[in-house]
Order: structure tokens, then C-alpha cells, then sequence
């Protein structure tokens, strides 16, 4: 029923505007009172996300932007196999938490722009970037790399504890800390187990090979049982 009103108002769109600048793109903005916006303008003001974009895959970038319906939460083999593997070695992480990060941020879309600024495969904010010495956010390399970096610190700062590690990565370790734990936020507390999940159903995949012969992920019993709880 929502996906028809909101092609039902499209095409009162498409009579109004030039058919040219409906050809190019339709944005679709919710607004911060629930209400939805259809324009064939972008906006950045504050009070309005944006949805979904009709008559384009992308932004004038190529940047996608990602809504919670925009990801697939199924386990899959993927293009970042290898450079996940790479990444694993290089920062000493194992790669079933790394690819499940990645899955639950972007849905492995390298270009995943959200609507509060963060971006690539790993979803780095600005800040996160800069303090990595990220200097092309939607490089995959360069995104994985420093995303897989700061969730080993994250780790780290917490003891070794997954879910406070994901919650400092969804939410900031500042508000980790703050909280003295998993901040109340629904966002995050949604994200953490969300990430869990995937982190065990990727640890409980044959290790089949990857293209290339790449073993992605580590199905070691003690990496299973290791965050099973």
C-alpha cells in the first residue's frame, strides 16, 4: 500500500515537473514530523532524511544512500572476500567480525553514504577517518583498513569485549564509557545484536573457498564458541 501511494504521487510528479528534470532524479525525504517530501530537488537542510532517489542508482557522486531497508542482513559470499582477508592479517582481527561489521554498515556497498555523514563499507564518520589517515573515505582499502583498525582499538579499550566494542563503534566510545556500558539507545542496542548474529552465522559457514582460493573466515571451534554466549 505505501510503495503504491508513493508511486501513485510520483506520477502526480512526473505531470507537474519538466521531463527532462523527471528523468534525471526524484528525491523522496521524510520529515522530521513523519510527513514525506517528493521533489526533484536535493536537500541538506536539518528536519528532512533522505529515503530513496527514483531515476537514478546513485547521487551526482555515485553515492547510494543507505536506509535500514536498503540492507540485507543474509549471509553471503562477496567482491571484499579477499581484501577482508588482507585487512584480517594486517590488523590481527579475525575476518568473520570484520566482513559482519561490514555487512550490518553498508550491505557491502562501497559508495553506502548515511544521512549522518557516514561512509564506505565500514561507515566511517569524518573523525574517524581523519584519525585513521583515511585520505579517500570510499576507497575500499583505505575504509576497511582504518574501519578494522578502530573496532581492534575499540576491543582493546574494552577488554576484549564484543559488544562493547560494537556499541563504541555504532555509538561512539565516549558514550560507551559515559554509560559504563552499552549506551540505552535503541539504535545501538539493535546494531550490537544484529552484528552478533551475523558474526555467528559467518563463524558457522563452510569455509568454502572465495574466487581467487581465499579462505574468508575462520571456522575454528574456539573462534566459534568464542562469542557464542
Amino acid at each position: 500500500m505505501r510503495k503504491l501511494l508513493i508511486l501513485s504521487m510520483m506520477g502526480i510528479v512526473s505531470a507537474t515537473l519538466p521531463v527532462q528534470g523527471f528523468a534525471e532524479k526524484i528525491y523522496v525525504y521524510e520529515r522530521s514530523n513523519g510527513s514525506k517530501l517528493i521533489t526533484d530537488h536535493a536537500r541538506a537542510e536539518p528536519g528532512y532524511r533522505l529515503i530513496k532517489v527514483y531515476g537514478s542508482d546513485s547521487d551526482e557522486s555515485g553515492v547510494v544512500p543507505v536506509t535500514r531497508k536498503s540492507r540485507s542482513f543474509k549471509t553471503r559470499t562477496t567482491e571484499f572476500d579477499r581484501l577482508i582477508q588482507h585487512v584480517s592479517n594486517s590488523v590481527t582481527l579475525d575476518p568473520a567480525l570484520i566482513k559482519s561489521v561490514m555487512h550490518a554498515e553498508s550491505a557491502f556497498d562501497p559508495r553506502a553514504l548515511s544521512s549522518k555523514g557516514a561512509s564506505g563499507l565500514m561507515q566511517l564518520m569524518p573523525g574517524t577517518a581523519r584519525r585513521y589517515g583515511v585520505t579517500r573515505i570510499f576507497d575500499p582499502k583505505q575504509n576497511v583498513m582504518a574501519g578494522s583498525r578502530y573496532l581492534r582499538d575499540l576491543l582493546a579499550q574494552f577488554n576484549g569485549d564484543m559488544r562493547l566494542a560494537l556499541a563504541g563503534y555504532n555509538a561512539g566510545e565516549n558514550a560507551v564509557v559515559k554509560y559504563g556500558g552499552i549506551p540505552p539507545y535503541s539504535e545501538t542496542r539493535k546494531y550490537v545484536r544484529k552484528v552478533l548474529e551475523l558474526y555467528k552465522s559467518y563463524l558457522n559457514l563452510h569455509c568454502d573457498d572465495a574466487p581467487g582460493g581465499v579462505k574468508v573466515i575462520s571456522c575454528s571451534e574456539s573462534n566459534k564458541n568464542r562469542y557464542s554466549s
